[in-house]
């Protein structure tokens, strides 16, 4: 299809026709360009559509997340949608990895000692799991220690429905200061080998 069949499309059939395909939130800069229209054109028909699909009551919304735009159904319909979906099969993260998770959310960028020190136990096999999952992600090293930094990703933004970190819930409060009980927890929290199975790996494997 030439640029011109596509610049003359309707443009809000043809933006809800792409992002019933997209796998990851598109942003309105891409969409503007595929379609061959302003950006501002494409952020304001985006826009109208949410308000008209909430306005509708609509089993889907259209939302903003992690900096793009994508198709969600809506939260009042997720037992029809988790029975579909999973048919009973539930795949979600253990306790201990959700609680590891809002520790690297919150104290970002942090390294996997004092993740393991704000949890009081070692978190190496959880890590793992994250990693893999794609919800966190390296970001460097600790300039005194060299230790690498763990941060979390858009996926995880995307997951969560958030668009950017400035709209986690104020729960840091409740965390305590990694470096004020690092140094009489990291006694009781051995360093394993990451490559090597641990008590946290066999925690991982019932999370999936």
């Amino acid at each position: 299809m030439s640029e011109e069949t596509v610049a003359a499309l309707d443009l809000k059939p043809a933006l809800e026709a792409v992002l019933m395909v997209v796998d990851e939130p598109a942003t309105e800069e891409h969409l503007a360009k595929i379609l061959q229209r302003p950006r501002r054109q494409v952020a304001d028909a985006l826009r109208e559509l949410a308000d008209e699909y909430t306005v509708q009551g609509r089993g889907f919304e259209l939302r903003l997340v992690a900096g793009g735009w994508r198709f969600y159904t809506r939260p009042e319909y997720a037992a029809a949608v988790e029975g579909f979906v999973l048919d009973g099969q539930q795949t979600r993260l253990t306790q201990a990895a959700l609680e590891t998770l809002a520790v690297v959310a919150y104290r970002q960028p942090v390294s996997r000692s004092r993740v393991s020190a704000v949890r009081g136990v070692n978190c190496d096999g959880v890590m793992r799991t994250l990693l893999q999952r794609g919800l966190v992600e390296e970001a460097g090293a600790e300039p005194e220690t060299g230790a690498i930094l763990y941060v979390t990703t858009n996926y995880f933004l995307e997951r969560m429905g958030l668009r950017g970190l400035d709209e986690l819930p104020e729960l840091a409060p409740f965390l305590p200061e990694a470096a004020a009980i690092e140094a009489e927890t990291q006694e009781g929290v051995p360093s394993f080998d990451p490559d090597a199975p641990d008590s946290e790996d066999a925690d991982d494997k019932t999370e999936l």
